[in-house]
């Protein structure tokens, strides 16, 4: 993925490489006719980190998160105004660490989960301004046409989950998955700087 300048508050890092903060982030998910939704808020365009681009809800671990999976349930309640039960089941899908060359960084857990039925997204109006019900195909065409912000790790978590047909089998095939952490890198050529995951061509070189 090439870029002629990176999201709001993801400025390239010249300097010592930046320790990421561990941080927590939740794919909600609910039936349709059409197959899976996904949640997607907008973040406020007016903050400097990722202003404007919709995502998953999800954050940096606070002092008193006693676990990631926790995290992303109170950062879900916060950002959308949806409360989990007590005993939904969040299911591990991925670990992304950001690029060390990028000034802002985070090591973050995905978890999935099922939306508790009739649940209605509510933005907290600071930190996230609108919320979308999408279906991950409806999401990055509307990426393409320009009219949805989204960045790197959105559009690869979402180009995974267009492929399933129901909200279970999601969550079948992430209770199957061994998460490793993936850790793009960013390389600069020709004036643009392209992200690189680990495995394409040029990223042990980068």
């Amino acid at each position: 993925m090439r870029f002629d300048a990176p999201p709001p508050g993801e400025e390239l890092n010249l300097g010592e490489v930046t320790e990421p903060r561990a941080a927590a982030s939740l794919i909600l998910l609910r039936d349709s006719d059409g197959g899976p939704e996904v949640l997607l808020v907008e973040r406020n365009p007016e903050q400097r980190f990722m202003g404007g681009a919709w995502v998953f809800p999800g954050g940096a671990l606070h002092a008193e998160d006693a676990s990631h999976a926790g995290a992303a349930v109170r950062e879900l309640a916060e950002e959308a105004g949806i409360a989990l039960p007590s005993d939904a089941e969040l299911v591990p899908f991925s670990r992304w660490i950001t690029p060390a060359e990028v000034k802002v960084r985070f090591d973050t857990w995905f978890f999935v989960a099922r939306s508790p039925a009739g649940a209605r997204a509510i933005p907290d109006g600071a930190e996230c301004v609108d919320a979308q019900w999408l279906r991950p195909a409806d999401a990055l065409a509307a990426h393409r046409r320009d009219q949805l912000m989204l960045v790197f790790p959105t559009i690869k978590h979402l180009e995974q989950l267009r492929k399933f047909e129901t909200v279970a089998g999601a969550l079948d095939a992430a209770r199957g998955r061994t998460v490793e952490p993936v850790q793009p890198r960013v390389v600069v050529r020709d004036g643009a700087a392209e992200l690189l995951l680990p495995g394409e061509p040029g990223y042990d070189d980068a």
